[in-house]
């Protein structure tokens, strides 16, 4: 009966399109999905608040409290998913299918299993032996702005002594991750007839000066900044996307590069941007050429936890996994900084996230369960 209740749960989440996107044309609310978690929550007891984002109220996070008294534990996910390529896939996206052992569906491992699983945790508890809350925390828009967390920092809320962050891990406790940072440099020539460079000033060559001198500054981060708890210790400067010209017989006029930085836990992004810029507008020095800079992502701060904190030592003991290190970026630091030691750890593995046929295993789930009633026990009970 549990497993088909547990089954119907993440069905009843993954069913709802929650996409979110920086096109607009991707773009959705959260809302459906919220409130549907919302119900569940409320029907296993837990007082249950909807809180709009500010800027975008047709998107909106959840806090869900069971139980009393200060501090406690967060168990916190986010309700969007990345968007999908229907056509990739071999079933319906959003109809939660089981086979082969794995339930397949848009966001079941990263991350709306997770929220229904803490659903059932907190069902196997009584409220009244709990000493401090336990909280359900949902989020919009992780995947792309982040801005649900920002808006939690801002309010000021939950404000609980730990946290647990069910981002894929395969089951691992995760207690450090890298922050990223997405920044757009154009280069501003002058167009021109190409029979004679001298009627222009082509912005793709001021680009490759800027190129080098930023692959320089990139193998000098490496240099700088290592930590070998990461599968990749050091810092990490991606070219992703560069358009320039409009046609073979034009000098190029303009050029834009679009690129991400991956930090390590205690590099700052501020000074990290500051020096990348200075950097492609000295490349360009004498060049003649304009340097026009924004960054598409003002970023989100790299996490660590020490590996000494009560959370860290509690799923490493139930988990039998020692603490590792991410790259990829959660919501950890929003928490941290409202005070909550937080942790990464949930029952997808990231290799199934932003993929079609998405997949959470079903041998991972009562485990899970378990895992979270157990720290809740020790965190909230004890």
């Amino acid at each position: 009966m549990n497993e088909r209740r547990r089954f119907d749960r993440i069905a009843k989440l993954v069913k709802h399109s929650s996409v979110s996107s920086a096109a607009p044309g991707w773009d959705q609310s959260n809302r459906a999905v919220t409130e549907e978690l919302a119900d569940m929550l409320d029907g296993a007891g837990f007082h249950v608040e909807l809180m709009p984002l500010p800027e975008a109220p047709h998107k909106c996070n959840l806090l869900a409290t069971y139980g009393r008294g200060e501090g406690g534990l967060v168990l916190a996910g986010h309700t969007d998913t990345v968007p999908y390529d229907a056509a990739s896939w071999t079933t319906d996206p959003f109809q939660l299918t089981e086979r082969e052992g794995k339930l397949v569906g848009l966001g079941t491992a990263d991350m709306k299993a997770f929220l229904a699983l803490a659903v059932e945790a907190a069902q196997g508890l009584d409220a009244r032996s709990l000493k401090a809350p336990l909280m359900v925390l949902a989020t919009a828009d992780e995947e792309t702005s982040m801005d649900g967390a920002r808006a939690l920092v801002a309010a000021q809320r939950p404000r609980a002594r730990h946290a647990i962050i069910g981002e894929p891990t395969d089951m691992r406790p995760v207690r450090a991750h890298k922050g990223i940072m997405m920044e757009q440099l154009e280069v501003v020539g002058r167009s021109g007839h190409s029979s004679d460079p001298a009627l222009g000033n082509n912005a793709i060559e001021g680009m490759l000066k800027v190129i080098e001198a930023l692959q320089s500054f990139r193998a000098e981060l490496a240099q700088r900044q290592h930590d070998p708890s990461f599968s990749v210790p050091g810092p990490t400067l991606n070219f992703g996307r560069i358009v320039g010209g409009d046609s073979a017989n034009r000098i190029c006029g303009e050029c834009a590069l679009e690129l991400d930085v991956r930090l390590l836990p205690g590099m700052d992004m501020d000074a990290t941007r500051e020096e990348l810029v200075r950097r492609a507008r000295e490349a360009l020095r004498g060049t003649g050429c304009e340097l026009r800079h924004k960054s598409t992502f003002a970023g989100n701060p790299a996490h660590a936890l020490s590996a000494q904190a009560a959370i860290v030592k509690a799923a490493e003991e139930l988990t039998g996994e020692g603490a590792q290190s991410a790259a990829f970026a959660t919501e950890a630091p929003y928490l941290a900084a409202l005070g909550a030691e937080t942790l990464v750890l949930g029952p997808g593995g990231v290799g199934q996230a932003h993929r079609p046929d998405e997949f959470v295993r079903v041998e991972r789930l009562a485990p899970m369960v378990a895992l979270l009633q157990e720290l809740a026990r020790r965190f909230c009970a004890r």
